[in-house]
């Protein structure tokens, strides 16, 4: 009778202490919750290495793909600005002997003897809702530009201010001059002078600020419009085959590294 108790008591409490007797109900609820605890923690960390595993490959291919993206970006896309780029000469500027203005030819003559000179040629390309004077046809008079280095609007008004927009040469006269123009033929640095892919009606105190600067010392103003100007300068550059001096060529660089794929500008004369 007496052993189905304690067989009773054993069956009860799930485990009997060391003398044979039943073990108390507290220690049994902690030996319970220990192994629960232990079999969630295997559990949890099988899940997480699982986890590790799976997400092995894909983060890879991901690291991949931006490497990938990373070089091209840094070498441009073929036909971009920034992939000419790589083509042009880097050198050091020649200034002997310096530059002189009328190396290049009168300043804007009428190279393709339409009875209007580059100037008003340019501006009549470039401005909108334009007055001309009636003598000649071709002095324009007045005129609304959005210029392309700050984005402002400008009214021209001639005979109030005729030098509030002016004609800046992409790449500038002096500085072509400095990068291989000086080897050039007369007739070559005329129509350098007067090419209309080089030339672009602006703000004028815009304009006198930039001067003769390359791309290493002025950019235009207006972050938008900064990579169309380096790439206009590059495809001139390569179509003239000028060279670029290496600070002039990084700032390029730098430049075009944030717009890979816009295209080389200038790189076809002009019809």
């Amino acid at each position: 009778m007496g052993s189905q108790v304690r067989t009773s008591a054993v069956g009860a409490g799930g485990q009997a202490g060391p003398d044979g007797r039943p073990g108390s109900p507290g220690r049994i609820r902690s030996v319970g919750l220990a192994l629960l605890l232990a079999v969630a923690t295997a559990l949890v960390a099988c899940d997480s290495l699982g986890d590790q595993t799976g997400a092995a490959d894909p983060g890879a291919a991901s690291a991949a793909g931006s490497a990938g993206s990373a070089g091209s970006s840094a070498r441009g896309a073929a036909g971009s600005a920034l992939a000419l780029l790589a083509t042009l000469p880097v050198r050091v500027e020649d200034n002997s002997p310096k530059y002189q203005r009328d190396e290049f030819g009168t300043a804007w003559s009428d190279v393709d003897h339409n009875g209007c000179d580059t100037r008003n040629d340019i501006l009549h390309r470039d401005m909108r809702s334009t007055t001309v004077r009636r003598s000649d046809g071709c002095t324009l008079l007045t005129g609304e530009l959005t210029d392309p280095y700050t984005t402002r609007i400008i009214r021209f008004d001639r005979s109030r201010n005729a030098s509030a927009v002016q004609i800046d040469h992409v790449v500038p006269l002096a500085d072509a001059w400095r990068t291989g123009a000086l080897d050039w033929t007369d007739a070559q640095r005329l129509q350098f002078a007067n090419d209309p892919e080089n030339l672009l009606a602006v703000d004028g105190p815009t304009n006198q600020r930039k001067s003769d600067h390359d791309a290493a010392e002025w950019l235009p103003p207006s972050p938008g419009e900064q990579c169309p100007y380096i790439a206009r300068q590059v495809g001139l550059k390569s179509r003239y085959h000028l060279w670029v001096v290496a600070a002039e060529a990084q700032a390029m660089r730098t430049v075009l590294q944030k717009c890979p794929a816009q295209p080389a500008l200038g790189t076809t004369a002009a019809r």
